[in-house]
Order: C-alpha cells, then sequence, then structure tokens
C-alpha cells in the first residue's frame, strides 16, 4: 500500500515532530525540579544526548515515544497499514540505536531510566512520576 499524502505533505508532516522539549519530557522535567533535582538536558558528551540527566547522581533519564521506539505491548504502538516495511525497518533501527546507546552509558557507570510516553497520560501519570522519585531516592 503507498502513502495516502504526497511527498512534500508527508515530508512538511514529519518535520513538524519535535525531537526535544516534547509534552512528556517537560512534564518530567517539572515534577523532577519541583522535587529538589536539578539536570541538564539533551546532553552532548554523553552517547545518545540523553533527555534529562542528573550528573550528581550518575543518572540519566530517557522519555521514550511509544510509537517511534517500538513499546511493545502498548496502545500507542502501532505499525502503520501504508509502507509498514519501511517502517518496521526505522523502529527496529531506533531499537537498536537504544540498545547501543545505553551499552555505552552503563560502560561509563551512568545509570538509566526510560519512562514510556503512556506512563505519563492522566490514567497514569502519578504513579509513574511516584515510581520515579521512588528508584531516584532508592538508589541514592
Amino acid at each position: 500500500m503507498t502513502d495516502v499524502h504526497e511527498i512534500e505533505i508527508r515530508s512538511f508532516n514529519m518535520s513538524m515532530i519535535k525531537g526535544k522539549n516534547t509534552k512528556p519530557e517537560i512534564i518530567v522535567r517539572k515534577f523532577l525540579h519541583r522535587n529538589g533535582f536539578r539536570f541538564r538536558l539533551n546532553y552532548l558528551k554523553l552517547p545518545g544526548k540523553p533527555d534529562i540527566v542528573l550528573p550528581k547522581y550518575k543518572t540519566v533519564i530517557f522519555v521514550n515515544g511509544c510509537f517511534w521506539h517500538g513499546h511493545e505491548g502498548c496502545k500507542y504502538f502501532v505499525i502503520p497499514k501504508t509502507r509498514t516495511e519501511w517502517w518496521i525497518n526505522k523502529i527496529n533501527d531506533t531499537k537498536e540505536r537504544d540498545r547501543i546507546k545505553s551499552r555505552k552509558l552503563k560502560e561509563l557507570g551512568w545509570s538509566i531510566l526510560v519512562i514510556w510516553e503512556c506512563n505519563l497520560k492522566p490514567g497514569n501519570l502519578e504513579n509513574s512520576l511516584n515510581d520515579l522519585l521512588l528508584k531516584l531516592n532508592v538508589e541514592y
């Protein structure tokens, strides 16, 4: 099946998708700041430019979009019906990059936390953020 949009329209649509400062990232950042954590954003000196870096705790946080990072078993991760093979390859490439950057960060001694977009939806938000706080306080 071919794309339902013309190439120019698809290109424009894809260009409008943000890679940083997304709503889920901002939710997590505001929560962390409100709870006294200080952090850096998209730190270029670390593999994978983590979304949030807590240098004091040697911990990075990735806020992953369920679709873009292939969150298995999630209702927000649905392979499109058009250009299916292309999308599967794109998402698998992203997952492989995620594995590589996680391995490199662990080799450097960093702890890694991943928060999925679906866990920041209204029904899950409070529990997910409290879990994050517990993980950070347990480790330190």
